[in-house]
């Protein structure tokens, strides 16, 4: 009996790469230039942003291509499924906590903001919501508790349409050849989108479109792909350490020398630069997740901040919102080490209690019960946004003070 012919798996199957300690460690380092942007004292640590787009781009479009390998097809409603339960429950834990908390101690002004672009919020829309309402990212945020969530919904959308691309193009032979020539394409594309919408005075369109940021999600998706990967693959050991080495370096550069969206050649080709240099050391980091660069980026402290990072990312803002200018006395430096520790225990405890019964399916949350709980919660976010009473009418005239906040 002849042996049979069984399609060989990959050494190194995309679907792991979500367990790779360094891909974890650039996610805390991500979320961190975040935090120390929006308190200040890093002036391109926006830029974060963009090394999450890519990290999610790489890491779902590693597990679609590996499920394509494996099962032949991709199971679209479970795996919108996986999504919602990884990243709807602590939004919705948090969008209803920044409510009540914005109600008790936020000003007028920020808490009619609130409840203007909470539905926003939970339609996975508020990116186009503020474009569409000319609400400046960069000169605006400081009055809207909801501002970072932006981010959030261009990565929902990106996986509301790019999963049905890589179903229908990566199957059969040669489909990862197909996603990764999509890929690259649709990346080219977006940039020159972003080129024409950055040549603005209030660059929110190119900074929040989600046609104009998937550069660095696609740029993601690009790298994941087997032909990409087989390229990275040549890179020698001790080379690719070198060659993470020199890339972590732009990129800390880049987040130190950036001056917010007035950099010179920022919308001009920066933030794809950017993107492309963080895609590289994504794929290298998961090529040979053992090696120096590695050992350093998965590290302890990175790493606990990766595991920790959405929900810090959903709780910061607020926190740095509404807390008064001083805290115990103490602004600048002491004030930032309180908010990001108060935000950190929030994300921990959104973790604990929330995330991880869902996505690891507690008795609660399978089921009838699951059903249950999800109604519940629904009726939760409902009811406080309906309860939590309207400002009056002037309540929103513009807090110079906030407004010109970082």
């Amino acid at each position: 009996m002849p042996p049979s012919r069984r399609r060989p798996r990959p050494a190194r199957p995309p679907a792991r790469t979500a367990h790779i300690a360094p891909l974890d460690g650039l996610r805390g380092l991500a979320v961190l230039a975040v935090l120390l942007f929006h308190a200040g004292h890093l002036a391109g640590g926006f830029l974060g942003v963009d090394l999450f787009f890519v990290l999610s781009g790489f890491l779902i479009t590693g597990l679609l291509l590996g499920e394509t390998a494996t099962r032949g097809r991709i199971a679209l409603v479970t795996f919108w499924g996986r999504r919602a339960r990884r990243l709807l429950p602590a939004l919705a834990v948090v969008g209803v906590a920044t409510l009540l908390l914005t109600w008790a101690f936020g000003a007028p002004s920020v808490l009619l903001f609130a409840l203007d672009d909470a539905p926003w919020v939970a339609a996975q829309a508020v990116n186009w919501h503020f474009i569409t309402e000319q609400i400046g990212y960069w000169n605006a945020s400081g009055t809207r508790v909801f501002a970072h969530l932006w981010s959030i919904a261009v990565e929902w959308q990106f996986y509301l349409v790019w999963p049905v691309v890589v179903a229908l193009a990566g199957r059969g032979r040669g489909g990862q050849g197909r996603v990764a020539v999509l890929a690259g394409a649709g990346a080219l594309v977006s940039l020159a989108l972003l080129v024409v919408h950055g040549d603005a005075v209030d660059t929110t369109r190119a900074y929040e479109g989600t046609d104009t940021r998937a550069s660095a999600l696609l740029l993601g998706a690009l790298v994941a792909t087997a032909p990409v990967r087989r390229l990275l693959a040549r890179v020698p050991g001790t080379a690719s350490d070198g060659l993470c080495a020199a890339l972590a370096c732009g990129i800390g550069a880049a987040w130190v020398l950036t001056d917010g969206q007035n950099a010179p050649g920022l919308f001009q080709g920066g933030l794809f630069a950017h993107s492309l240099a963080s895609a590289l050391l994504i794929g290298l980091l998961a090529r040979s997740p053992d090696g120096r660069a590695g050992w350093l980026a998965g590290s302890a402290i990175p790493r606990r901040l990766g595991e920790l990072s959405y929900g810090l990312y959903l709780w910061h803002w607020p926190v740095y919102l509404l807390l008064p200018r001083t805290v115990f006395g103490i602004g600048g430096w002491g004030r930032t080490a309180f908010a990001i520790g108060v935000s950190l225990l929030a994300a921990w405890a959104t973790k604990v209690l929330v995330e991880d019964p869902v996505r690891f399916r507690a008795r609660w949350a399978t089921g009838r019960r699951g059903l249950t709980a999800l109604a519940a919660a629904l009726a939760v976010v409902a009811g406080v946004w309906t309860a939590v009473p309207q400002p009056r009418p002037g309540a929103a005239a513009v807090d110079v003070e906030r407004l010109t906040a970082p």
